[in-house]
């Protein structure tokens, strides 16, 4: 898979589970929270990825 269909893949995963998250601590779809929690989730993405490549 390219670098990029991967970016947009986690990118649209990360606002769906972000959208889903929001909506189930805060009850209200507040765009702070949900692009706070996106950056969040796509940034430990990679993070993670990261990690897991280098210790091979």
């Amino acid at each position: 898979m390219n670098k990029f269909y991967v970016f947009v893949l986690r990118a649209i995963l990360g606002l769906v589970f972000a959208v889903i998250l929001s909506r189930f601590f805060y009850s209200q779809l507040n765009i702070l929270y949900i692009s706070g929690l996106f950056i969040f989730l796509v940034g430990t993405a990679y993070v993670l990825d990261y990690v897991r490549s280098g210790k091979q």
